[in-house]
């Protein structure tokens, strides 16, 4: 048997609704700019990009419930609500038609940024690890395997904070389904079983402070519910 040279840290992971088993986390991949309505808020135009990635690392991953920390170097944490696509199976250059078989399961997720980093590397020309990829930047609800849910192409997705809504649209808005996501994904890297994807944000995103309430969800997967910690 192998021997580490220091003790091997814990397999990342994410809990199965109704299940003493869990999902075991691989990779993460987020998808920018997925809905219209989000990209021209953000200042770009849906029409004219393919779908763009950025990572996050696994154990990034988090239970979207308790007390979540509010990171330090930003003053301008963001929530962005998303579908959580699970994979339990891998491939590359896969076809679209083909892509669906390979999920797992869906949650429901945050991808929360600190936006004023993310704002201050796009102006440098600089990547967004540090505003993306930070602790506990991708809260994930318990998963559901795709024979509970079915393979959603629609239905509300939220968010709210301290009980209004902030972020509310349908997965029928995405520019690029699921199907396609996984399948032009697949182009550029080999996925494998437990790799998840989350699939990008409705409009809506904003700021959120120590002590918020957020509740989320998409209807037929999920719903969670946190609160952000202090500084």
């Amino acid at each position: 048997m192998s021997q580490f040279v220091i003790t091997a840290p814990a397999a990342p992971s994410v809990a199965v609704a109704g299940s003493a088993e869990r999902f075991p986390v691989r990779r993460v991949f987020c998808v920018g700019r997925n809905y219209a309505a989000h990209a021209r808020e953000m200042g770009s135009d849906p029409s004219r990009e393919p779908p763009f990635f950025f990572t996050k690392p696994a154990d990034a991953v988090v239970p979207a419930s308790g007390a979540v920390p509010y990171p330090p170097m930003t003053q301008d944490l963001h929530h962005e609500v998303e579908l959580v696509v699970a994979l339990g199976a891998g491939g590359a250059d896969v076809p679209v038609e083909e892509a669906l078989a390979m999920v797992w399961g869906y949650g429901v997720g945050l991808d929360l940024t600190r936006r004023d980093l993310q704002a201050a590397a796009k102006d440098a020309g600089r990547p967004w690890d540090m505003a993306k990829g930070f602790d506990a930047s991708a809260p994930c609800s318990p998963l559901r395997p795709a024979s509970e849910t079915g393979h959603p192409a629609q239905g509300r997705i939220w968010l709210e904070v301290n009980g209004q809504v902030k972020q509310q649209g349908d997965l029928n808005e995405m520019i690029w389904p699921v199907a396609d996501v996984i399948s032009y994904l697949s182009r550029f890297v080999k996925l494998e079983a437990g790799d998840l994807i989350y699939s990008g944000t409705p409009s809506g995103v904003g700021a959120l402070q120590p002590g918020d309430r957020v509740r989320g969800g998409v209807d037929g997967v999920g719903t969670f519910e946190l609160e952000i910690g202090s500084r």
